[in-house]
């Protein structure tokens, strides 16, 4: 039961974004920005940052359906997202997103844990300061979605079903369009 009262059906972040409409926008705003806006790292790549850092929060909610947004961007490729999750550096991806996810691991630890060497070894498998600063910015900014979400124990459904249809609805409409305020649908509850 969430800590305050939140519309019903509404799953993890969407809850607490409907009573709050002056942080809503520029929340969504942020992470369409992070997460699909023009950029040298697919939305593929970010959005596997967001999981892999919303999993090690342990953020239910943020890790499967960023997850899923990731999955859908790859033609459906769950396992992979599901790979990365439970160990990245034998997941079947680039050396220069093992170097990302090494960085948004430490950032997700604390922003200190974050070494010289971890940037130079990015920066060897070809990742540019934009990659890199924004592999900060998108681990920085899930430690706060996932504590957004988890500090008023929002509703986080456990039906994968409910996820692949967030997943489809990011991949296909991103962050700011019309319809993310809308319960889950009754047969993915």
């Amino acid at each position: 039961m969430a800590h305050i009262k939140l519309p019903e059906g509404v799953p993890g972040i969407r809850g607490p974004m409907l009573i709050s409409p002056e942080t809503t926008k520029p929340l969504r705003e942020l992470v369409e920005v992070l997460l699909r806006g023009p950029h040298t790292l697919t939305p593929a790549e970010r959005e596997m940052i967001a999981t892999y850092v919303s999993s090690e929060n342990h953020c239910y909610y943020c890790q499967h359906s960023h997850g899923a947004a990731a999955a859908e961007e790859l033609g459906g490729n769950y396992e992979l997202i599901d790979q990365i999750k439970r160990d990245f550096s034998a997941a079947p991806i680039s050396d220069k997103m093992k170097a990302l996810l090494t960085i948004a691991g430490k950032v997700q630890k604390g922003g200190k844990h974050v070494t010289a060497d971890d940037v130079h070894r990015a920066r060897l498998q070809g990742a540019t300061d934009k990659e890199i600063h924004d592999t900060v910015l998108i681990a920085a900014a899930f430690c706060m979605y996932n504590r957004y979400v988890d500090g008023l124990a929002t509703w986080q459904p456990r039906d994968p079903e409910v996820y692949r249809e967030i997943g489809q609805r990011i991949a296909n409409h991103g962050y700011t369009a019309p319809g993310w305020e809308r319960p889950v649908s009754s047969t993915a509850k």
